[in-house]
């Protein structure tokens, strides 16, 4: 994947480039929107206030789940290849209550980490917000004035499910769709709509940052709050005090890729799944709406096995398991450079894995759980 290298920083700005190679833009610093790449810095309204939650209760972890973390930190590995793993956070949510936590060097329960493709399932649960108000329905089209010809039939599920049949390529290489619209765009999701119908909606899933991020802009037109969506609909009533999502040059939220979050609260959001919507006592999605998110529907093709609704899900229709040595409810938010969220009803288990781990083959990330479940 590219990645933003600063060239210098002042005011809230810095000159970044993509691995040095891209001609630079601009990042502009926005209080509680993070960083946006633009030429020009763009008008953002004040971010909305989000009152961070009461903290989870805690209590000593027992010597299982010290070992299942020992071990996903690379407690047995030599200092190259622990490096190399590359683990920085675990959280361990079991029953409400933090039963196990640990931080790398240099990182603590305070430090937001970059969920890359996690924000996706938070999209999700931030599409549910709205479906619960009425004011999104799954099964809305027409999404874009604009789509006058096939694509005018791409609806909201679609988009979760990343079955649009968008023209799109995720490879991060110079000049590829997801290249040009993450570094060099300043309105993503018309850059995304721009792109033509090569399937019919809902016949090919294809992973898509594109679809995501072309979702929230949809949102928007629905709810009217630009860069405070997230916040107002969704960090705001779980009390994600440390959530930061951020915007295009528009100020459209990046929900393929940019939410920042300690692994407490990225704990929190699984908690929240894990409730089906509920928080304390009040139901903010509609019912039922993990299970249809987590339920992995039939297409005539797919790159993505167990993708569901922007949650990966463990049981697939035929009944085989992703993960076998996970039970068949668990599912989970993936992000790059081993970024994982894994949520397990039936042990009522939430485990955060966050780090930086692109040349590692094994993240030790789901054998965390099952180590867990087994302890």
């Amino acid at each position: 994947m590219p990645y933003l290298t600063p060239w210098n920083d002042r005011e809230g700005q810095s000159r970044v480039s993509v691995v040095g190679v891209l001609a630079g833009q601009n990042a502009w610093y926005a209080p509680g929107f993070g960083c946006t790449v633009a030429q020009d810095r763009p008008t953002f309204p004040e971010a909305a206030d989000v009152a961070p939650a009461e903290d989870f209760p805690t209590t000593e972890a027992d010597p299982a789940i010290e070992q299942a973390i020992d071990r996903a930190f690379g407690a047995d590995l030599d200092d190259a290849a622990r490096d190399q793993l590359g683990t920085r956070a675990v959280v361990v949510l079991r029953d409400g209550v933090v039963v196990g936590e640990r931080y790398a060097d240099g990182f603590s329960a305070d430090t937001r980490q970059l969920g890359w493709s996690m924000t996706k399932s938070v999209t999700n649960l931030l599409t549910g917000r709205l479906v619960q108000q009425g004011k999104v329905a799954l099964d809305d089209a027409g999404l874009r004035p604009e789509w006058t010809d096939e694509r005018a039939k791409i609806t909201v599920d679609d988009l979760l499910r990343m079955t649009s049949g968008l023209e799109w390529d995720e490879t991060y290489d110079l000049a590829t769709p997801i290249t040009q619209m993450l570094y060099d765009e300043p309105d993503m999701a018309g850059y995304v709509a721009s792109k033509s119908a090569a399937h019919a909606p809902g016949t090919f899933q294809q992973y898509s940052s594109g679809s995501t991020t072309l979702l929230c802009s949809v949102l928007n037109a629905k709810a009217g709050k630009g860069p405070n969506l997230p916040r107002e609909e969704l960090f705001e009533p779980l009390g994600l005090g440390s959530a930061v999502l951020e915007p295009d040059a528009i100020g459209t939220p990046v929900c393929g890729s940019y939410l920042w979050a300690t692994p407490r609260d990225w704990a929190r959001i699984g908690q929240f799944a894990l409730n089906d919507g509920v928080v304390d006592g009040e139901r903010l999605l509609p019912e039922g709406w993990m299970e249809r998110s987590t339920t992995v529907e039939d297409v005539a093709e797919s790159d993505s096995r167990g993708m569901a609704a922007s949650w990966w899900a463990n049981a697939l229709p035929d009944g085989t398991l992703v993960e076998p040595s996970l039970p068949a409810d668990a599912f989970w938010a993936n992000g790059h450079d081993g970024q994982r969220m894994f949520v397990v009803p039936s042990k009522n288990l939430i485990v955060v894995r966050m780090g930086f781990s692109p040349e590692a083959d094994d993240l030790r990330a789901t054998q965390l759980v099952a180590d867990i479940i087994a302890g």
